[in-house]
């Protein structure tokens, strides 16, 4: 269990947060091995979560500007070049796992 305090994240320097953030997103972009759906499976989030919060949290582009941005290309590219047909287990993993991000 986590014993800080979301309170106590909220206390990173904004800067410091942001140099992570886009480390993150530079990595998630050269792993394209790693599927969202597989992301999905076992973390809860993609990188199609991560564009949703950054229009979340003030981006000005629109769904589609946010997806590229987090992808490094146009979300229709991705798909023709990045992407491979989910498996039935990785669409029950992925439901498993969305279902515990639900909060009570």
């Amino acid at each position: 269990m986590n014993t800080k305090s979301s309170s106590d994240l909220d206390q990173l320097d904004d800067a410091v947060a942001a140099a992570a953030f886009r480390r993150l997103v530079r990595h998630l972009q050269h792993r394209h091995d790693a599927q969202n759906i597989d992301l999905m499976g076992l973390s809860g989030f993609c990188r199609n979560c991560l564009a949703d919060w950054i229009r979340d949290a003030g981006f000005d582009g629109d769904k589609a500007a946010a997806r590229e941005l987090i992808h490094g290309m146009s979300q229709e590219e991705w798909k023709a070049t990045r992407q491979s047909p989910a498996t039935p287990e990785q669409l029950a993993a992925m439901e498993a796992s969305i279902a515990k991000n639900k909060s009570d």
